[in-house]
C-alpha cells in the first residue's frame, strides 16, 4: 500500500469478511514508503483485526518489492495478493485459494484473476489491451491480463523465481518457466473508492519493453536438468 490512507479500512474488512470462518488467514500489509497515514491507520486496526500484520518498507520499492517483502514474511504455504488501491474486490480471495487448497495433483502453482467489467479509464484500457497482446505474442503465457493484482500462488514456487522490479506482471510466465500449472479465473473490478493511481501509461510503456526482453531471455535460460525423483548413491 503506498498512500491509500483512505482505502484501509474498507480494503481491511473485505478481506477478513472473504476469509473469516473460511480458512486460516493472516492479513499482510506492506505500506510501502506511503507519505500520507497509510501506516497509522493499519495500526489503529490491529486492535480490531488481530489477523492483521503490518510491514514497512523506509522508501518505497514498488509493487513487486512490496509482493515480495509480504511473500517472505508469509507463514501459510499458500498466498494471495490483491491490489492495496481497493479496485481488486477482496470478495473473489477464495475463486484463488480454493483450487489451490483442492488440487491433489501438486502441480497447480498459480491461480491467476483476469478483470471483466474493468473500471479504468479508455486510454488505460487501451494500454493494458495493447501490452497485454504483445507479452502473449512475445511470452506465449495464455493469460489475457497479467496486470490483475488479484493472484494465488505456492509460496515455496514464488520464492524460487528470479526476483526483479515489475515481475509481479509476469508471474504466469515464470510459474510456467519452472514446470507449474496455471489456471485462470475471471474476477470483477471496482472503481477506486479514493486516491490516485501511481502509474502512467507512458511509464508502463517505457519498463514494459525492457522487462519483456528480459523475460524471454530467462524463459530460453531456464534449467533445463532436474534431479531423478530418487538419489541414487
Amino acid at each position: 500500500m503506498h498512500n491509500e490512507a483512505e482505502n484501509v479500512s474498507l480494503l481491511i474488512e473485505g478481506i477478513t469478511q472473504a476469509c473469516a470462518g473460511v480458512v486460516d488467514y493472516e492479513i499482510i500489509a506492506v505500506n510501502d514508503g506511503s507519505k500520507d497515514d497509510t501506516a497509522d491507520r493499519l495500526r489503529a486496526l490491529q486492535g480490531d483485526y488481530p489477523a492483521l500484520r503490518l510491514i514497512e518498507h523506509a522508501a518505497a520499492g514498488g509493487q513487486s518489492a512490496a509482493v515480495h517483502t509480504g511473500v517472505l514474511n508469509a507463514k501459510s504455504a499458500i498466498v494471495c495478493t490483491l491490489d492495496g488501491d481497493g479496485q481488486n474486490p477482496p470478495s473473489e480471495l477464495p475463486k484463488l485459494f480454493t483450487p489451490l487448497l483442492e488440487d491433489t495433483s501438486g502441480q497447480l502453482g498459480l491461480v491467476a484473476g483476469q478483470r471483466v467489467g474493468r473500471k479504468d479509464t479508455l486510454s488505460k484500457r487501451a494500454a493494458s489491451k495493447l501490452a497485454n497482446g504483445l507479452r502473449g505474442w512475445m511470452l506465449k503465457d495464455g493469460t489475457r491480463d497479467t496486470g490483475c493484482g488479484l493472484k494465488g500462488f505456492r509460496r515455496e514456487a514464488f520464492l524460487r523465481l528470479p526476483y526483479f522490479d515489475h515481475m509481479h506482471r509476469y508471474l504466469p510466465a515464470l510459474f510456467a518457466r519452472d514446470g507449474w500449472q496455471i489456471a485462470h479465473v475471471d474476477v470483477t473490478h471496482a472503481a477506486r473508492h479514493a486516491g490516485q493511481s501511481k502509474y502512467t501509461n507512458f511509464q508502463r510503456a517505457l519498463v514494459g519493453i525492457s522487462d519483456l526482453i528480459g523475460v524471454a531471455w530467462l524463459i530460453r535460460r531456464r534449467k533445463k536438468a532436474q534431479p531423478l525423483d530418487e538419489e541414487r548413491s
